[in-house]
């Protein structure tokens, strides 16, 4: 992989001029309804679906970070499921950089060399050169944040302890937000994957590290994020939970989506 990974689902999951791509997130962030968060955010589960599809929902995690809570983020670690490759473990690029519209994200290449010692993380250009779950993300990030560097991870076939070793490498206080980019249910009818989505949030704001990959796409980074979630105390909201036939028509065969922020509670 070149130095610098570049956009490849723009255009197709998301505007790929950037005048269009900032009004798009401005106007579903201005849109969101999200409570305002009692503390700034740890740890978010964020869809990564067409913004046509998905984008209201993940605007709800993402609207938490524009209303000032997250001034001290200097760092986003974006775990996502490997879509394209078989892989064991988590792989990083050799990329230092991701482009979108928006600009380039530095790579934070010394956390990476952080987790060289750790055998279930390795480096693989394969698993991120057509990957989108840590790509459609990116505008997100930039619009809320600006600068930031990413820490940007494929997870494949890895256990919750294996994950949650990561996560703990990662973990720096409040500078350190982590993002696991994940759907739902997948191409079920509205009301079967309505009421499995609804049984998935329970699990995840329940704390229960045991999902499977047809509750959620992201699931083993999702299991690995709820035990890290366990051992530091965060509390689970819930902030959106729809599908891809409440935002875009079509309930025949659905995708669902959910944004849940992770916070430390404040009492």
């Amino acid at each position: 992989m070149p130095a610098l990974r570049p956009a490849v689902v723009d255009g197709l999951f998301y505007p790929a001029a950037a005048p269009a791509l900032r009004a798009e997130i401005a106007a579903l962030l201005a849109g969101a309804a999200s409570a305002p968060a009692a503390s700034a955010p740890r740890l978010l589960i964020a869809p990564h679906a067409g913004y046509t599809y998905c984008g209201p929902v993940a605007a709800s995690a993402y609207a938490l970070l524009s209303q000032g809570r997250a001034a001290g983020v200097r760092r986003v670690a974006v775990l996502g499921p490997a879509h394209r490759v078989p892989l064991r473990g988590l792989a990083f690029p050799s990329a230092q950089a991701f482009a979108t519209p928006l600009g380039e994200v530095p790579v934070d290449t010394a956390a990476l060399r952080g987790l060289g010692d750790l055998p279930q993380v390795r480096c693989d250009d394969r698993a991120h050169e057509h990957e989108h779950a840590i790509e459609v993300q990116l505008p997100f990030l930039q619009a809320v944040l600006g600068d930031f560097a990413l820490v940007p991870l494929v997870v494949g076939e890895a256990d919750a302890e294996e994950v949650a070793q990561v996560l703990e490498r990662l973990w720096d206080g409040a500078g350190t937000l982590v993002v696991i980019s994940s759907d739902l249910s997948h191409y079920l009818g509205h009301a079967e994957a309505q009421a499995l989505d609804r049984a998935t949030a329970r699990r995840i704001l329940a704390g229960e590290p045991a999902l499977e990959t047809h509750e959620a796409c992201g699931a083993t980074a999702i299991n690995g994020a709820l035990l890290l979630a366990r051992r530091h105390g965060l509390r689970a909201r819930l902030l959106d939970l729809r599908n891809s036939g409440d935002t875009a028509g079509d309930r025949h065969r659905v995708v669902g989506y959910g944004a849940i922020v992770f916070e430390e509670d404040a009492g």
